[in-house]
């Protein structure tokens, strides 16, 4: 059954879920003013999939049960299927302005299917048929599910068995015969919160002493022992101020992070995908990687597109929308949003169908997609600050400029000296200057910048991880073959 966004919002209020914020426990967590955005969020990933002009994108049919899902819980059959993601999230992207955290459970549902697939055919254990069953669940009930992978992993220079502290990386610390029990944390958690459950991978590549920390598994976001400590963005605290709107910029959406704790949470053989095959631990990260860098091409060109549209608005209502400069650097914004895209839809282009049958993006493209990612929003949030001016960042209070209290000479109020101070274009008025300057310091410089500008550059791994990825599928050694060949080379 596909969920509305308002019934996907009373079913948070039925978990149990943990959480802490500013050192306190949030009891009602679903309506708190700073997590309540990043939910409206994911709601909208409900209800377009109930809108029926987006019916092609949102929804699919599910390979498993034949009957029709919401695609963020779907398996990819087809390189068609892989490009109506990236279409699907650029959607999400243009509806929201910000991060709407459902991704990194598609990509982990795609990446573990396949990996526990191959590592059943090596070792003979059941882990593919225990991933079925759960996503089955997962599409029945239209189900947020959290892909956690990033480990908090200590000193960089040591591999898991060799930290001073174990529990930098998600380990298994006892096995039992109906399951095992896991302690660590996963750190950088988009819509962790906001999840019914997680899926947990292991975070590198690993090595037989490291086998206890080659763990996949599934576990509802209440579990006992599990607890999250909410992630704070810039310009947070905003939101408690009273009657805050203007100033918050993208007022009813948001993006949210958490640290995710397992203080010794125990998992049931059944909702275990990986426990010591340490040799598949690369595997799903790679394909786990690959996809979600295929899901930059879409998302963050989403976003993109409402900040190029601001920054149009920004120059209409400065009275400057005439200039060249102005309208070269709309052009060079699209420019490099439309680059970005092209990434996203080439790598799903070239996918293929892996052994288990779901379909794979090209990895080598899909690294190329996120090396982009890491460099063009940061170019086009630039020409959006360029073009709005310093305004965006030294503009009074929303508080100011709706002041009674008089200050002029001849009796003004702080408000009325604001408005009439801060007046520009008759295209607009004084309130919707700050209300599309509010907006685009929301996403170059506040809460959506954590969705798009630094979420750009280490969301899905970092710049090197990147490149890393690129130099293995890169084929140089391929090339320097086909310049031998055409130079007369021996």
């Amino acid at each position: 059954m596909l969920m509305t966004g308002a019934q996907y919002i009373e079913s948070l209020r039925k978990l149990k879920t943990r959480v802490y914020m500013f050192g306190e426990k949030i009891d009602n967590w679903v309506d708190h003013p700073i997590i309540r955005p990043s939910i409206n969020c994911v709601a909208v990933t409900y209800d377009l999939a109930q809108d029926p002009q987006y019916a092609d994108l949102m929804t699919a049919k599910s390979s498993l049960t034949g009957e029709t899902i919401n695609r963020f819980a779907h398996l990819h059959q087809s390189a068609d299927d892989l490009r109506k993601k990236v279409k699907m999230q650029r959607l999400c992207g243009q509806k929201t302005a910000s991060c709407f955290q459902r991704c990194v459970g598609m990509d982990a549902f795609n990446a573990v299917f396949s990996t526990t697939f191959e590592t059943d055919k090596k070792y003979g254990t059941k882990y593919h048929e225990n991933f079925k069953k759960f996503l089955e669940k997962v599409q029945k009930e239209d189900l947020v599910v959290d892909g956690a992978m990033t480990d908090p992993k200590g000193d960089r220079g040591l591999a898991p068995h060799a930290q001073r502290d174990a529990d930098l990386f998600v380990h298994i610390v006892e096995r039992r015969d109906d399951g095992i029990v896991v302690r660590g944390a996963k750190c950088h958690q988009t819509g962790s919160i906001n999840s019914h459950w997680h899926i947990i991978m292991p975070t590198q590549a690993m090595r037989e002493e490291d086998k206890d920390y080659a763990v996949s598994f599934a576990c509802p976001s209440d579990a006992d022992g599990l607890y999250m400590v909410y992630g704070r963005q810039s310009c947070d605290t905003r939101k408690l101020e009273d009657g805050a709107d203007v100033d918050l910029g993208n007022k009813q959406f948001g993006g949210q992070e958490a640290l995710v704790v397992f203080d010794d949470v125990f998992i049931p053989n059944e909702y275990i995908f990986q426990a010591g095959e340490y040799d598949f631990a690369g595997m799903m990260v790679e394909r786990f990687a690959g996809y979600h860098r295929q899901s930059y091409g879409g998302c963050k060109v989403g976003v993109g597109d409402v900040l190029i549209g601001a920054a149009a608005l920004a120059a209409e209502y400065n009275g400057a929308q005439k200039a060249s400069h102005v309208k070269d650097k709309l052009i060079e914004m699209t420019h490099l949003n439309e680059t970005l895209y092209c990434c996203g839809i080439a790598c799903s282009a070239e996918g293929y169908a892996t052994e288990a049958g779901n379909y794979q993006i090209d990895l080598l493209l899909a690294n190329v997609c996120k090396q982009n990612v890491t460099r063009f929003p940061y170019e086009i949030v630039r020409l959006a600050e360029d073009i709005a001016g310093g305004l965006m960042v030294t503009m009074p209070s929303e508080t100011d400029f709706k002041s009674d209290l008089k200050v002029g000479r001849n009796g003004e109020t702080i408000g009325e000296i604001c408005n009439k101070y801060f007046a520009a274009s008759p295209a607009c008025t004084t309130e919707e200057r700050m209300r599309v300057l509010r907006f685009l310091e929301n996403i170059c410089l506040g809460a959506s910048a954590v969705g798009y500008r630094t979420e750009s550059m280490h969301g899905a791994g970092s710049p090197q991880a990147q490149r890393i990825m690129i130099s293995r599928q890169g084929n140089i050694e391929g090339k320097k073959e086909l310049a031998k060949a055409i130079a007369g080379i021996k």
